[in-house]
């Protein structure tokens, strides 16, 4: 059984998309990105196989939309609603938050998020971005800063991903203890090939090298490399040491 996604309760919307074949780019962007609740606002029609080509294996979004005349109707159920729009002005709204504050706030809201995109051509209306209750704005170059709607929704969908549903890594940092016992491992081998001269200077190292493990957020597999590094590092001194130097005299 499928565990529900900390996502489920974001939606996109989408205000008369202009071409077909961005819904299908959208489609696609939300579903890689585990969001798969897709509003239509308007009454255009569209042609299935320009949004079905650019959807690929995310038609079912497409497939399980929700369609409403108008924006005020497809936000009415929404506890949280937000205009995705780069423009300002007199009658829009005076703060704006970043994709990652937004992924911050959305993590303490219960309900239906709606999060709203324009036409391709002109974005929102002002009476549009009214009627929602925040609006995002995605940073861009000011000599370019114009992103077509599929990339916004991208962006946008995959800051949340990040914030909510996390993948793994793989990746289980070594504990601090750990980190410790890594440290004294390699400063008890850097003592055997004498390393240290000064005083207290082993002391110091054995801190540092902790600090530096731990920082590192070094994976098991990771630290046993690194301890392997210094292990070595002494049986090749030894060996050294019991090798006598081939061309070195013989001893008479």
């Amino acid at each position: 059984m499928t565990r529900p996604s900390r996502l489920d309760h974001i939606q996109i919307v989408l205000v008369d998309t202009q071409d077909g074949a961005n819904i299908g780019s959208v489609c696609r962007a939300m579903k890689t990105m585990g969001i798969t609740r897709l509003v239509i606002v308007g009454e255009r029609e569209y042609e299935e196989n320009r949004i079905r080509t650019l959807a690929l294996h995310a038609g079912d979004v497409w497939e399980n939309r929700v369609q409403h005349p108008t924006l005020q109707e497809a936000l009415k159920e929404s506890s949280y609603t937000v205009a995705a729009t780069r423009r300002r002005g007199k009658f829009r709204k005076h703060t704006f938050l970043s994709p990652l504050q937004l992924a911050e706030k959305i993590a303490h809201t219960e309900g239906t998020v709606s999060i709203v995109f324009g036409r391709e051509s002109d974005g929102l209306t002002d009476e549009e971005v009214a009627a929602c209750a925040q609006v995002v704005s995605i940073p861009t170059s000011d000599a370019f800063p114009s992103l077509n709607l599929a990339q916004a929704v991208q962006i946008i969908t995959y800051t949340l991903f990040e914030a909510h549903l996390p993948h793994p890594t793989g990746l289980i940092p070594i504990t601090q203890e750990r980190a410790q016992r890594a440290s004294d491992a390699a400063v008890d081998a850097l003592s055997e090939i004498g390393y240290f001269k000064l005083d207290q200077e082993e002391l110091w190292t054995r801190r540092f090298l902790k600090d530096v493990f731990t920082r590192a957020s070094l994976s098991e597999s990771e630290v046993q490399r690194m301890e392997k590094l210094f292990t070595k590092m002494v049986r090749i001194k030894i060996h050294k040491k019991e090798k006598p130097d081939e061309q070195d005299p013989p001893v008479l």
